[in-house]
């Protein structure tokens, strides 16, 4: 192959039983014209460096596992064309996550955030199944549709300065998604949720920086949800005062 079809990348390593601190290493690769960021690190791992550990899945920009930073920048990498970039391409793991392994993060921080907002519908009483099911309309699933899209890829985090700042923070991804549900017509869990987000890890620590939308691969923009999510947690609130939980006359 001639140079221009070679690219360099350097890449952040890190082994917990032999490193201290993680360590860059730089490959040579020989590279198609089609392939994606993804599909270098996987010739690395094939037939250059078998130890290299990362994570991928689908490669339909779907799963969102393969997040990483490309360059500096919160990527799926299984959608970032190599024609893209230079002929040096850094390649980190995402920031603000422990690292387990190379450019594998630990995601158990962000699940128990996701657990925490209730992302599924509640209902104080089940229909019966001689009922039927819940029927919604087509505007009414509109009015959550586009925060429901999350592929929880994790680019969000790593973007978000605050993230970065107060570990507390539920953040863009997992507010979005229980904003989701407090928009779902069929869902009747929007106290528990408000709480939620006006507990710890508020959703007023956000400064609406809005780097979680603009890094977002599936136009979710958890900004505009963790935005609407304050105005209704506030407003919620300030109902309790008015109508007090538990249906008082």
């Amino acid at each position: 192959m001639s140079d221009q079809d070679r690219k360099k990348f350097v890449i952040t390593r890190f082994d917990p039983d032999r490193d201290d601190e993680p360590r860059k290493q730089t490959y040579e690769v020989p590279v198609e014209p089609y392939w994606k960021v993804l599909d270098a690190l996987n010739f690395i791992k094939d037939e250059i460096d078998p130890t290299l550990s990362h994570r991928w899945s689908c490669r339909m920009a779907v799963c969102g596992s393969c997040g990483m930073l490309v360059n500096g920048k919160p990527s799926l990498t299984c959608k970032d064309a190599l024609s893209d970039y230079g002929d040096t391409i850094e390649v980190e793991p995402l920031s603000n996550f422990p690292v387990i392994r190379d450019l594998v993060i630990d995601l158990d921080g962000f699940m128990e955030k996701l657990h925490g907002v209730r992302p599924w519908i509640i209902r104080a009483k089940q229909r019966a199944a001689e009922e039927g099911t819940y029927r919604q309309s087509p505007e009414e699933l509109e009015q959550f549709r586009q925060f429901s899209m999350c592929i929880n890829c994790m680019l969000c985090y790593a973007a978000c300065p605050v993230v970065a700042n107060e570990p507390a923070f539920i953040g863009p991804a997992a507010i979005a998604l229980g904003h989701r549900y407090n928009l779902d017509s069929r869902d009747e869990g929007n106290a528990e949720r408000n709480g939620i987000f006006r507990g710890e890890g508020t959703v007023f620590s956000c400064s609406y920086a809005n780097e979680c939308s603009e890094v977002c691969p599936k136009h979710v923009d958890p900004a505009a949800a963790v935005n609407q999510a304050k105005i209704n947690a506030v407003i919620d609130w300030a109902a309790s005062f008015v109508v007090p939980r538990g249906g008082g006359e």
